[in-house]
């Protein structure tokens, strides 16, 4: 006879690093990183567009990089954002053990590619707005809006809705974010120096917290108590 145990998890920063480390070593290990791998390949032809110029012939090398600023910048804003949500929505199943297919990842391009291609923007234009009026309130912005990618693939919202969501999901929440956020940025530096390689398992781990973070959020909003949706473990008797 089979019975199911329900793992209950509250939204913290601890309890969310916690369960992401362990179930990104299980059965969903593998796909998420493929998932890690391919976004940071294809994120390389976005970068480096950006443009130092200190030479008085500023013309010439305008003229002839022009193209491929306009691709840097096309690829950045209508392709890549499409691939990171995607693995987002990759993670988050991988949290709930649902089926971690790499299909996920260009879903977009077939449904809600509008959307996310909306939603990044704005989202980047808030907390660009928000860091120059003396950066803390673009920190609060990209903190409040940290759950856009999940609601717009998880839930399907559109942009705007997906904004208006995340901002009220995160109420009480803030703090939280921004310690996972100065974690995040810790572990990653500790994935640098272990040979290098170890940024990759460091990214896991960061997208693995985060998406649990936001499923135990959402069970809250949804049943206005913690909710036992991350994690159904089948017990023997």
């Amino acid at each position: 006879m089979e019975s199911l145990k329900y793992f209950e998890l509250r939204p913290s920063a601890g309890g969310s690093f916690s369960y992401g480390w362990r179930k990104m070593f299980e059965k969903s290990f593998l796909p998420l990183l493929v998932a890690v791998i391919l976004v940071g390949l294809l994120s390389g032809p976005a970068a480096g567009f950006k443009g130092d110029w200190h030479s008085d012939d500023f013309i010439g090398p305008a003229l002839f990089l022009l193209p491929l600023a306009l691709f840097g910048l096309a690829y950045g804003v209508l392709f890549m954002p499409i691939i990171k949500y995607g693995e987002k929505k990759l993670f988050l199943n991988a949290m709930r053990d649902e089926e971690a297919d790499l299909k996920v990842m260009f879903e977009g391009f077939k449904k809600q590619y509008l959307n996310i291609v909306l939603a990044n923007l704005i989202v980047i234009a808030l907390t660009m707005i928000g860091f120059f009026m003396l950066i803390i309130p673009g920190i609060i912005v990209a903190c409040r809006l940290a759950f856009v990618p999940y609601l717009v693939m998880d839930k399907e919202l559109d942009a705007m809705k997906a904004i208006e969501k995340s901002w009220q999901m995160t109420r009480g929440h803030g703090w939280t974010i921004f310690g996972m956020a100065i974690l995040s940025f810790f572990i990653a530096i500790a994935g640098l120096i272990v040979f290098f390689v170890g940024i990759i398992f460091s990214i896991m781990w960061i997208h693995a917290a985060f998406a649990t973070l936001y499923a135990s959020v959402a069970g809250e909003v949804e049943d206005e108590n913690p909710i036992p949706i991350l994690g159904v473990n089948e017990v023997e008797e």
